[in-house]
C-alpha cells in the first residue's frame, strides 16, 4: 500500500464518525502537496507546469482554509466577480478530482447514493454532495453556478445551499446569443454582485474587475501565441497537467498567478524542440481519467502520444472588452461552445484539430456526463467526413470503480494500432 492509499485510508475511516477529522486531514495532505510541489517539483514536467501543480493546489485550498470567505462554484460561473469581491471560490469539480487523487472519492460517492439523491447524477457531483452530506465540507458563503452545459448543476448546487442553510444564487444562460439574452444576462449579475455585496457589506469594485478581465485577455492570448507554437512542438504533459489548466482557463482565469502560468507555459513552449515526425499528436474531447493506468501508461510524458489540449481549456478565446465587463462576461458565457447547440462545439473542435496538426482525437464519455454521451455520434460522423481517426472511451473521471480497466485498454490498444497505421 503507497503513502496516498494508506492517508486516504484513514480520511475514509473518519468520514461518518469525526468529519471534522476527516476534513482536517484533507487539508493538511494538499498543504503538503502544495509544498512538496513548490519545493521538490517533478524534474519531468517543464517549469510552467511545475508552477501550475503548485497553484492549482493553493486555489482548492484557499477556499477550505477561509470558508467564511469562500463559495462553492461550477467550471461555468462567473468567477471573476468573485475574485473582484475577494471571494475564494471552491471549484466543485476540482474538489472531486482532488478526493479522487487522495483515493478516498468511493467513500463519498457511497454517502450520497446511499441518501437517496441518485445514482445516475455524475459522479464529481455525487463526490461533492457526499462531502456536503458528511459535513467534510466546510459551510461556504453562499453557493452559484451557471446552467452551461449541466442544468443538474442547478439542482447540486441549490440542495448544497439549502443542506448548509446559505443562500445560493443560479445563472441562467440563453441557448442563442441576442442582444435580449445579453442584456438577460447581464441583469442577472447585476444582481448577483448586489447578492454578494449585501452579504458581504462591501461594494464591489468596478475597477479591480477591469484589471481582472484585463489580466483574462492578457492570458488568452498568451494561450493563443502558446497554441501557435505548438502546432510544431513537442511538449510534455500529463492527464493531470491537462485537468489542472482548467483552474487556469476558468474559475482562477484572471488571476496573476494565473497570467504567471501562461508567461511560462509560452516561453517554455517556443524552447521544446520540433515534434518528430512518428509522434502522434492527440486532440483530447471532454474530461481526462488522470487515475486511469493504463492511460497514463500510454499518454503520461510521453514521445510516442502527445495530449496537445482538452476542448474544454479553449471554450470562449475571445477577446473581452474591459470598459464594459458585465456585457463581455454576459457575451462569454452565452457564446460559449459549451452553450447551444452541439454543432458549435463540434465547429470548434475541427478549428483547433486543424490548427494544431493534430492527428486524432480521443474523446471520453465521462458517466453521468448526459452532454459528452449525447453529443458523441455527432462528434464522430463530422470527423469521420474529415477522414479524423477518433475513439469513444466510456468511463468515469474520478470513481475507479466505474471504468473497466480491461475494456478500456483492449480498445484503446486496438485504437492506436490502427493509427499507427493510417
Amino acid at each position: 500500500m503507497d503513502i496516498i492509499s494508506f492517508y486516504g485510508n484513514i480520511i475514509k475511516k473518519n468520514v461518518q464518525t469525526n468529519p471534522n477529522l476527516s476534513s482536517g486531514l484533507i487539508k493538511f495532505g494538499l498543504t503538503l502537496e502544495e509544498k512538496r510541489t513548490r519545493l521538490f517539483p517533478d524534474k519531468n514536467l517543464p517549469p510552467s507546469l511545475q508552477y501550475l501543480n503548485t497553484i492549482c493546489v493553493k486555489y482548492i485550498l484557499e477556499p477550505l482554509k477561509n470558508p467564511n470567505r469562500s463559495a462553492f462554484v461550477n467550471l461555468f460561473a462567473p468567477t471573476e466577480i468573485l475574485q473582484a469581491m475577494k471571494v475564494y471560490p471552491l471549484f466543485v469539480e476540482g474538489f472531486s478530482s482532488f478526493l479522487s487523487g487522495l483515493q478516498c472519492e468511493e467513500t463519498f460517492i457511497n454517502i450520497e447514493e446511499a441518501s437517496g439523491l441518485g445514482e445516475t447524477l455524475c459522479s464529481y457531483h455525487k463526490a461533492f454532495l457526499g462531502a456536503i452530506e458528511s459535513k467534510v465540507l466546510p459551510k461556504p458563503l453562499f453557493s452559484t453556478a451557471s446552467s452551461i452545459i449541466c442544468d443538474a448543476n442547478i439542482n447540486t448546487f441549490r440542495y448544497a445551499a439549502s443542506k448548509y442553510n446559505i443562500p445560493f444564487y443560479s445563472i441562467d444562460i440563453p441557448y442563442e446569443y441576442s442582444k435580449d439574452a445579453e442584456i438577460y444576462v447581464i441583469d442577472q449579475l447585476k444582481e448577483l454582485i448586489e447578492f454578494m455585496e449585501d452579504l458581504l457589506g462591501e461594494p464591489l469594485n468596478y475597477e479591480l474587475l477591469k484589471e481582472i478581465i484585463d489580466r483574462e485577455n492578457r492570458s488568452k492570448k498568451l494561450l493563443k501565441e502558446h497554441y501557435k507554437e505548438l502546432k510544431y512542438k513537442y511538449f510534455p504533459n500529463t492527464l493531470t497537467m491537462e485537468m489542472y489548466k482548467l483552474f487556469a482557463s476558468h474559475v482562477s482565469i484572471g488571476r496573476e498567478e494565473t497570467l504567471k502560468f501562461y508567461e511560462m507555459l509560452l516561453e517554455d513552449v517556443k524552447n521544446s524542440p520540433n515534434c518528430d515526425k512518428n509522434t502522434k499528436r492527440i486532440f483530447w474531447v471532454h474530461l481526462l481519467p488522470f487515475y486511469h493506468k493504463t492511460l497514463r501508461d500510454y499518454f503520461n510524458f510521453s514521445s510516442d502520444y502527445q495530449i496537445l489540449t482538452c476542448d474544454l481549456n479553449f471554450d470562449y478565446m475571445e477577446e473581452m472588452d474591459i470598459s464594459n465587463p458585465l456585457a463581455s462576461l454576459s457575451k462569454k458565457m452565452i457564446y460559449n461552445q459549451y452553450n447551444g447547440m452541439f454543432q458549435r462545439k463540434i465547429d470548434n473542435i475541427l478549428e483547433m484539430y486543424k490548427s494544431l496538426n493534430a492527428d486524432g482525437v480521443i474523446n471520453f464519455c465521462q458517466w453521468g456526463c448526459k452532454q459528452s454521451s449525447g453529443g458523441v455520434q455527432l462528434l464522430k460522423n463530422a470527423l469521420a467526413k474529415e477522414n479524423i481517426p477518433f475513439i469513444s472511451i466510456d468511463g468515469d473521471g474520478i470513481d475507479r470503480r466505474n471504468s473497466s480497466s480491461g475494456q478500456i485498454k483492449t480498445r484503446l490498444e486496438a485504437f492506436l494500432e490502427m493509427w499507427q497505421n493510417f
